[in-house]
């Protein structure tokens, strides 16, 4: 008896594990089916959300030294520092102008128009997007295509083949991307061997990037309409 029952869990255990393996077998394999564009796009898109993650704690860790060094019994201390911190919001909201070091990057054409019979037609958003990403983790601060000001919720759209900015049309090529950057130079260097220049060249235009000591951002010119927001009410 104990024979039979021990041929019988081991025939028992031994089909288990044939049914397993067949079963394992069966399954297919997923892959991941997507190319090298859009794992680059989802790879910079982490990069930029865990920088602006790391500028963010820092400037919550300079306010907070500021709030701790003011002293609690001077009033004109603590208005100093809001005033300095709301004035510092409107800059990060892009409701002022911003001069300093940067770079201008000049889009074109890479074809002769009148040779191909093509209009000049404006760069599609999606490569717009790509570009600004990599500005963005190259160490841009403040960046304006044509004369629209990039903020937190500008977007590039499409519209019966012509990208908007902003709900506005860009303007005729050639255009200009003024960028502000405390590290022009480096930013420099690292965008003309950027992927951006090769996503722009597929798509039939060229990237003239050059360092300037003095670059002008202008200020978001729109109404911004705060949404999802209500007032606190005391009590």
């Amino acid at each position: 008896m104990n024979k039979k029952y021990t041929f019988t869990i081991v025939t028992f255990i031994i089909g288990f594990m044939l049914a397993i393996q067949f079963q394992s077998t069966q399954e297919p394999v997923v892959r991941d089916t997507r190319d090298i564009r859009e794992i680059r796009r989802e790879l910079l898109a982490e990069q930029e959300k865990r920088q602006a993650l790391n500028l963010e704690v820092e400037k919550v860790q300079s306010l907070l030294a500021q709030y701790e060094s003011a002293s609690l019994d001077r009033e004109q201390d603590i208005t100093e520092v809001l005033l300095q911190q709301v004035e510092e919001l409107r800059k990060e909201a892009g409701l002022l102008a911003v001069n300093g070091e940067g770079v201008v990057i000049t889009i074109d054409t890479a074809y002769n128009d009148q040779f191909f019979g093509q209009a000049r037609r404006t760069p599609p958003p999606d490569v717009f997007r790509f570009l600004i990403n990599e500005l963005n983790i190259y160490g841009a601060q403040e960046i304006a295509v044509g004369n629209e000001r990039i903020i937190a919720n500008s977007a590039f759209r499409s519209v019966n083949g012509i990208t908007y900015l902003n709900n506005r049309r860009l303007p005729p090529l050639p255009i200009e991307i003024k960028i502000v950057s405390d590290k022009a130079e480096k930013l420099q260097n690292q965008m003309i061997v950027s992927a951006s220049v090769e996503e722009f060249e597929i798509e039939g235009y060229t990237l003239t990037i050059e360092k300037m000591d003095e670059v002008e951002v202008p200020a978001y010119d729109q109404t911004r309409r705060v949404r999802f927001m209500e007032e606190v009410k005391e009590g």
